[in-house]
């Protein structure tokens, strides 16, 4: 082969993302004592068209809107040996990341003086429930200065037009 032969076979290969490919179909399966089950078409998908369809499947349908600044229960579970329960963790959000599945919001509270701060993915099983307790009105993206704060110095203004 020459060169520009190569050269041309490479830009010209098939883009898998936007082909259409084409639907197999099942054999049937009968189980004795059972009428054979109807042939259901399979849809063969790409790598990345199975991962986002996976993805999709996994994220939580039901979220209220949350943003910076405001305070936030979250219901975490906790398993403690075979039983488990629901506990409420409730703070300021002081940072949110990512997207899609990988959402992720950082809540600060304050415990016996003590700031701490937790990390929780949305989408993810350990986390019940998320409820706005109140709304913050903020003009940063991320709160990290509330680190610094101590005391009354910590509380957001609240917003009352979402």
């Amino acid at each position: 082969m020459t060169e520009e032969s190569k050269e041309s076979s490479i830009e010209e290969g098939p883009n898998l993302s936007s082909e259409t490919l084409p639907i197999e179909e099942k054999a049937t399966v009968s189980k004795p004592g059972k009428s054979p089950q109807k042939e259901l078409p399979s849809i063969r998908l790409s790598a990345q068209e199975l991962i986002r369809e996976f993805e999709n499947a996994q994220e939580k349908k039901k979220l209220p809107e949350i943003y910076v600044g405001d305070t936030v229960r979250v219901g975490v579970r906790i398993s403690e040996g075979n039983k488990q329960r629901v506990q409420p963790y409730e703070g300021v959000v002081i940072a949110k990341r990512h997207g899609g599945l990988n959402e992720t919001i950082t809540v600060r509270r304050i415990f016996q003086g003590i700031g701490v701060e937790r990390v929780f993915m949305l989408h993810s099983p350990q986390v019940a429930s998320i409820k706005v307790e109140r709304r913050g009105k903020v003009r940063r993206a991320k709160l990290f200065y509330l680190r610094e704060r101590v005391g009354k110095a910590t509380r957001v203004k609240q917003r009352f037009d979402r």
